[in-house]
């Protein structure tokens, strides 16, 4: 058999879906051809003096952030209600399994099949993006720790979105309605990764600036650097909020002698920290999309021995 030719549940599963796949895939041709385009007018005139090439390239940029980020939640839909849920809810499953498939392996070849096209779409979704955000990192919103910017550019969209196709079959099997099963896919993978995202900083030990009190609140960090806490010093080490002195003086780079204040600091985390951070926090989330995936072939094998 040829490496390129799919056969039985595999070829099904293409064959079912191949709209789908045609769309996607001329969805990132599209985006694509149109990132390279505003690429190459990038710091030129378009149409009237007031639009620049630059300018448009932003906004597309910023549309292209927007969407990405959806990328997870609309894999997790799909396979949770399309591919799954509607499968189990009409009964059209059964087909499949008279044709000397095992449950296993019909669930098996619709994830292998979505998981490689979520893969390979993803990859080359992120590539569009930074073709893109080159021309702007660093300025405005695009820094690199960014929500938006930072899921955008990295691994960590992919193992989002291989966590988002775990979550639905894992849920499309236990809801069996396919809009429910849409919905509640969505809001799943939504908490999980909120609540991955707020511990996204602590992943690595923060570097500390330490400077003299002066009239401007804080250490001067870096830009390019992320400030996730700052505040005062004292003798003893103990850290204050910015904001003791000046409750007391009005003033801030003046504090009563009993607070013991010595200086200010800043805790950040440099743009050196953007890989180590991207590679622990895919990781994390491949773990996670390991156990989904675990619980949805259990959950099968219970209901179909």
């Amino acid at each position: 058999m040829s490496t390129l030719t799919l056969t039985g549940p595999y070829w099904v599963t293409v064959r079912q879906y191949r709209r789908t796949l045609w769309l996607a895939g001329a969805g990132v041709l599209l985006s694509l051809m149109g990132m390279t385009w505003l690429r190459y007018w990038d710091g030129r005139t378009v149409g009237t003096g007031h639009d620049t090439g630059h300018s448009l390239l932003r906004i597309a940029v910023e549309w292209a952030e927007s969407g990405i980020i959806l990328v997870p939640f609309l894999v997790g839909a799909f396979v949770a209600g399309p591919m799954v849920a509607r499968e189990l809810e009409s009964g059209t499953y059964k087909l499949a399994l008279t044709q000397s498939v095992s449950p296993t392996r019909w669930l098996g070849a619709k994830l292998a099949v979505s998981g490689a096209v979520t893969v390979v779409g993803t990859i080359a979704l992120i590539g569009v993006y930074r073709l893109g955000w080159a021309n702007l990192g660093g300025t405005g919103s695009f820094l690199w720790y960014e929500p938006g910017t930072y899921v955008s550019t990295g691994p960590v969209l992919v193992a989002q979105a291989l966590l988002a196709l775990g979550l639905g079959a894992l849920i499309g099997q236990l809801v069996r309605r396919t809009v429910t099963a849409m919905a509640l896919t969505g809001l799943v993978t939504g908490l999980v990764l909120l609540v991955v995202g707020q511990l996204r900083w602590s992943l690595m030990p923060v570097k500390t600036l330490t400077g003299p009190l002066a009239e401007t609140l804080g250490v001067p960090v870096d830009i390019a650097s992320l400030e996730t806490d700052a505040g005062l010093l004292t003798t003893t080490g103990e850290r204050l909020p910015s904001h003791a002195c000046f409750d007391r003086t009005q003033q801030w780079d003046v504090c009563p002698a009993d607070m013991n204040v010595t200086g200010q600091y800043s805790d950040y985390h440099p743009a050196s920290h953007y890989w180590p951070i991207q590679l622990i926090e895919t990781g994390i989330v491949l773990a996670l999309a390991a156990l989904a995936l675990y619980a949805a072939f259990r959950v099968l094998r219970a209901r179909h021995p």
